[in-house]
């Protein structure tokens, strides 16, 4: 079938909004497996997770539920993605059917009477109080507290006589997600970015997605997969998501480190750059990761002004630049896409390994935290073994000088010369 017309034709009056004949199979529950409380839905980006789970959920208003739930990552998140997005509830079924959002209550109004209460996972108090029919709980994996939000939804999920809920995510492998991979209760599908690739545009497919493809963060952001932690990596995700959280402190000092490419030109390796400041003293001492502004330059003056426009954005204190391979030019290029940064010049003198442990040692006393989602950067963080098989680990590198400097630098002489 060609275009919405020619469905028509064949579907006249509500028949055009009926879900179940316009979803692929992965976006709709097994109809042979009824004995679910959890469908969890992993799919890649852009793989029609959120259209899965907003038909759902409408679907649940319309056969009686009441009273239903949805979290999102931050209310912003629930309202642009769940609510209002192209996908959200208050674009798909029939209109006449569709909710209102009173943004002042975080609260939907089907015109049947049902009433949907809106969640941040950044609140899990919130939830405390309410009780459900249904629940869509979505971008699990990315919520900070997740176990115990996680906790509070299920208390809720009450009334009715089968109270179910929906989980629309990309996986990522923590704890959470293996136990509702393990549960008997717990319904999967799964979905990737390109059996949604009628939707998509072409671009993302032919320029990013092609760029990915092979590595361990194509397999879960394109095919929606559980990456599982590699043996002998310096991060574990488990770190990682620990780390993270939404904003920053004010700081005491922010630098841009620099991890330049031995060669330019088109075949050159990606130039890493890594902003990160750090505030508190002593053992409160922390470093936040505020930026990866890593670029594939075709030349050096490209990334030189990639640098200098991130340390002018964020109000960066110093400039940290490897010269192992570029020597003086690597000043230079810097100089002379701003004269007046202060540089300082790093040499590594110990390998990659060595340098990267005590700042992984950071992560684990969570004296590190990453000010939002860093996916290429915590790919080659997860993926860093040390044995040499890795692509050179560019982001990591400079993410290595950053952190050096801010938090180690007075302990780590002999892995840094200050030139």
């Amino acid at each position: 079938m060609s275009s919405l017309d020619d469905f028509e034709k064949i579907a006249p009056g509500n028949a055009i909004y009926d879900w179940t004949l316009w979803a692929r199979d992965d976006q709709l529950p097994d109809p042979q497996k009824t004995d679910w409380t959890t469908w969890l839905l992993m799919g890649g980006r852009g793989a029609g997770k959120t259209r899965a789970g907003a038909e759902w959920l409408a679907a649940q208003v319309r056969g009686g539920a009441a009273r239903v739930a949805l979290v999102g990552e931050t209310y912003e998140d629930a309202r642009e993605v769940m609510i209002d997005g192209p996908s959200g509830l208050c674009a798909i079924g029939n209109p006449a059917e569709r909710p209102v959002y009173e943004a002042s209550r975080h609260r939907l109004s089907w015109p049947s009477g049902a009433i949907g209460h809106v969640f941040s996972a950044e609140d899990p108090e919130g939830l405390r109080g309410f009780q459900f029919e249904a629940a869509w709980a979505d971008e699990l994996c990315k919520w900070r507290q997740a176990e115990q939000v996680w906790s509070n939804l299920q208390l809720g999920l009450r009334l009715g006589d089968r109270p179910r809920q929906v989980v629309t995510t990309t996986p990522r492998s923590m704890p959470l997600m293996k136990r509702l991979l393990a549960d008997r209760r717990t319904l999967v599908s799964r979905a990737t970015s390109f059996d949604n690739k009628a939707h998509l545009a072409e671009a993302f497919f032919t320029e990013i997605a092609s760029t990915y493809e092979g590595t361990a963060l194509g397999r879960q952001e394109l095919y929606g997969e559980m990456v599982e932690d590699r043996a002998g990596a310096l991060w574990s995700w488990q770190m990682i998501e620990a780390a993270r959280i939404a904003n920053a402190p004010p700081l005491d000092r922010i630098v841009v480190a620099i991890d330049p490419p031995v060669t330019s030109g088109p075949d050159a390796d990606e130039c890493g750059i890594i902003v990160a400041g750090v505030a508190g003293e002593g053992a409160a001492r922390t470093a936040y990761v505020l930026a990866d502004g890593t670029v594939h330059a075709t030349s050096a003056a490209m990334w030189a002004e990639r640098a200098v426009a991130l340390y002018h954005a964020h109000g960066a204190d110093r400039m940290i630049a490897e010269v192992n391979q570029g020597g003086d030019l690597v000043e230079e290029m810097i100089r002379l896409a701003d004269p007046a940064v202060p540089i300082r010049q790093v040499r590594a003198t110990r390998n990659k390994m060595v340098r990267a442990e005590p700042v992984s040692a950071l992560y684990e006393k969570g004296r590190v935290r990453h000010v939002g989602e860093f996916a290429a950067l915590e790919s080659q963080l997860t993926a860093f073994t040390g044995t040499g098989r890795e692509k050179s680990p560019d982001r990591l590198d400079a993410l290595v000088w950053a952190l050096t400097d801010l938090m180690l630098g007075h302990q780590q002489q002999p892995a840094i010369r200050v030139l």
